[in-house]
């Protein structure tokens, strides 16, 4: 699309999605560091003028609470956000999807996978969410850690980055009513796209312990 080589149809099909995505009822709040009052206000708003299905926040480390008292101590202030959110779910009765950051303590580990423990300023995250999901790619890692061609290391590195490319995993580490356990998904790197695996759409349990 960039070197303009495109057909009639491809043309007319970035049309067609370009409608559907300006048509979509959807609406991007790009405010920096936004209050929770100032969150709550206009979810309600929105709620009662356009009607409200999910509020999704990208990311939670983002926002603040507002409170002078809170905001000297960030996990205070965490906690008191995520209690906010909660309690604005259950107001509105709406789900809420918050992404988190994780702590850098993941890259000193050899097991990459991420733990409930990895959440930034995680205590209040992990108490309050009814589910946490993290994705996992061992293939990221794995591109990190290539050894030397031609060597031993190599060629069991090769295997198992061959096993590994094009897939994902998504780990359910809390679940209030249901399992925990892990998701096995498709990774297409170009897309940045994650779709399920044909072989294996089924849940393994207690595999993230």
């Amino acid at each position: 699309m960039r070197r303009g080589n495109l057909s009639e149809a491809q043309f007319a099909k970035i049309i067609h999605t370009t409608y559907q995505v300006q048509t979509a009822p959807l609406y991007i709040d790009q405010t920096g560091g936004i209050f929770l009052a100032q969150l709550a206000a206009r979810a309600r708003r929105l709620k009662r003028q356009h009607g409200l299905d999910v509020l999704i926040i990208d990311y939670i480390q983002l926002m603040t609470s507002g409170s002078k008292r809170s905001s000297e101590n960030r996990v205070q202030e965490m906690t008191a956000i995520t209690m906010g959110l909660k309690a604005l779910a259950k107001e509105l009765n709406i789900p809420i999807i918050a992404l988190s950051q994780l702590s850098r303590q993941v890259e000193n580990r050899t097991d990459k996978r991420p733990q409930l423990s990895d959440l930034r300023e995680s205590g209040s995250i992990e108490q309050d969410a009814d589910i946490v999901l993290f994705v996992y790619r061992e293939e990221y890692y794995l591109k990190k850690e290539e050894p030397k061609e031609g060597s031993v290391e190599y060629s069991r590195w090769q295997e198992t980055m061959e096993k590994a490319k094009g897939k994902a995993v998504v780990i359910i580490a809390k679940q209030r009513h249901g399992p925990t356990g892990i998701v096995p998904l498709a990774f297409q790197s170009d897309f940045t796209r994650f779709s399920d695996l044909a072989d294996n759409r089924s849940v393994s349990e207690n595999t993230c312990d």
